[in-house]
């Protein structure tokens, strides 16, 4: 049997042979796109929305002025302890491989630009942000480091695709920013997922359409966009369950959304997308620059250097052993996905 999985792979063309610009993708309309008619009023009242830490929200807000100065964006950032803590940690770590310790915010901020700025800013208060908020289901510990796995590995994927780095890594670190709150506050609805996985349609995506008549990635996409975050990271929270689909749209694959789109497909606690991994092992096939093995072992080698303060206790080379292994053996049991399999995850 074919599954719509097979089809889209069936539809890829190798991504290094397009050429597709991303000027020619406008942002804004593929967000309202996505959008559609939803509204936030849509989600249930007992659903307590996060909110960015006051810092963040001024941060973003004086950073949209041209004339603004970095000695003025660094008094911002430092009334946020945390943040402050959590800037200098980065830019520090030995992923920069500085050889004197930067010591100032001004000087980290001067470091990373104004664009990668504000992205790591508004990264390290939503964390901030969700944290804040437990999760009867999900651990949080087990979480973030998933997802900061699926980070690291869609910035190695847009290098492949030679489109933004930093834009890859953010929107993949912030694509299921609100599921610790969901699986909270509608715990019943996510218990039911996890507790009969197996039962379950082939993504989270279409249970909670199902269930809930939205999803978390329109959700997600809706509140970033509420806090004013670029329409390109926007565009990567709302379409990150497209999985391989990204890759057969024009508008998209040569996209950082489709950097994002592949991480998702990587294991999580919910399991997601339930035949995620096994969709990137064919991907090889068709892609010969994608080696998953290799990029597995990147993110974890990767994890510890970037100093984001999230311990990789479950390696994400643990985490795809079983189904890499038994694709390398040449047991061809992994590759038989249902009919009814989709490639949203």
């Amino acid at each position: 049997m074919i599954s719509p999985g097979d089809l889209a792979i069936g539809r890829i063309q190798t991504p290094f042979v397009l050429v597709i610009a991303m000027s020619d993708v406008t942002w804004s309309q593929l967000r309202e796109q996505a959008i559609g008619a939803f509204d936030m009023g849509n989600m249930p009242p007992t659903v307590k929305l996060p909110a960015l830490p006051l810092a963040v929200t001024r941060f973003m807000e004086r950073s949209r002025d041209p004339k603004v100065d970095l000695l003025a964006l660094a008094r911002v950032v430092e009334t946020d302890t945390g943040l402050t803590a959590e800037l200098l940690k980065h830019i520090n770590s030995a992923y920069f491989g500085l050889r004197q310790k930067v010591r100032t915010v001004q000087q980290g901020l001067a470091l990373l630009g104004m664009r990668q700025s504000k992205l790591f800013v508004v990264t390290v208060g939503m964390q901030a942000a969700v944290r804040a908020r437990q999760s009867k289901l999900l651990s949080q510990a087990c979480f973030w480091n998933s997802s900061l796995q699926r980070a690291i590995f869609a910035r190695e994927v847009a290098r492949l695709l030679n489109t933004d780095l930093d834009v890859a890594f953010a929107g993949a670190l912030l694509q299921d920013f609100l599921l610790p709150v969901l699986t909270n506050d509608l715990f019943d609805t996510y218990s039911d997922f996890a507790t009969r996985r197996a039962e379950m349609p082939e993504s989270l995506i279409d249970h909670e359409d199902a269930s809930l008549g939205w999803n978390h990635a329109v959700a997600g996409g809706c509140i970033a966009y509420r806090w004013q975050l670029p329409d390109d990271l926007v565009c990567c929270v709302l379409y990150h369950h497209l999985g391989l689909r990204a890759l057969a749209d024009p508008n998209l694959c040569r996209s950082p959304v489709a950097a994002v789109c592949l991480s998702a497909l990587l294991p999580d606690q919910l399991r997601q997308n339930f035949h995620g991994l096994e969709q990137l092992i064919r991907l090889q096939t068709k892609w010969p620059a994608f080696r998953l093995q290799s990029l597995v072992d990147q993110v974890d080698s990767l994890h510890e250097e970037l100093s984001l303060g999230v311990e990789n206790h479950f390696p994400l080379a643990r985490r795809c052993r079983q189904v890499l292994n038994r694709s390398m053996q040449g047991d061809e049991d992994w590759a038989d996905v249902p009919q009814e399999a989709a490639v949203a995850g």
